[in-house]
């Protein structure tokens, strides 16, 4: 029964990275249409990704959650290498995502705003967090070990 747990726990592990990671990769041919959309579309766009960011925190929620409860039934320590890093990279995620994209989202709104340049930070901010949740997923499945 407990390796049933341990395996279910493992599954529910992957599915929230992919969903956490998936959605992002639809913005990135989303954000040519942001970019030439109209006032009244516009809203629309900007309303997919805040919700594209609400579903990957969200899933981040059940990511940790599974991830604690992964290294504390499993074989693997808080002072593995790549749990470490993962988590070091987790962090940085963290503080990015509160940072990177309600404030250039809320600025869409905004009068006389310059919509080609955050056009081009949010794209040049999906790739950085894409960066960083895919450097953890490679720490997650790679399992480097840096040192021992």
């Amino acid at each position: 029964m407990e390796h049933l747990l341990y395996r279910t726990l493992i599954y529910l592990h992957v599915i929230s990275v992919v969903a956490s990671i998936g959605p992002f990769f639809i913005l990135l041919p989303m954000m040519r249409k942001i970019r030439f959309a109209s006032e009244s579309i516009l809203p629309t766009y900007l309303d997919t990704f805040r919700i594209t960011v609400q579903l990957s925190k969200h899933s981040g929620h059940v990511l940790v959650g599974t991830g604690i409860l992964l290294v504390l039934l499993g074989p693997w320590t808080w002072t593995t290498p790549w749990i470490i890093m993962t988590l070091v990279i987790m962090f940085c995620s963290l503080f990015f995502l509160a940072r990177a994209f309600s404030p250039t989202l809320r600025k869409f709104g905004e009068d006389h705003a310059d919509r080609e340049r955050l056009v081009r930070k949010l794209h040049r901010t999906v790739w950085i967090y894409l960066f960083l949740l895919l450097a953890m997923l490679w720490f997650m499945v790679v399992k480097p070990g840096m040192w021992a």
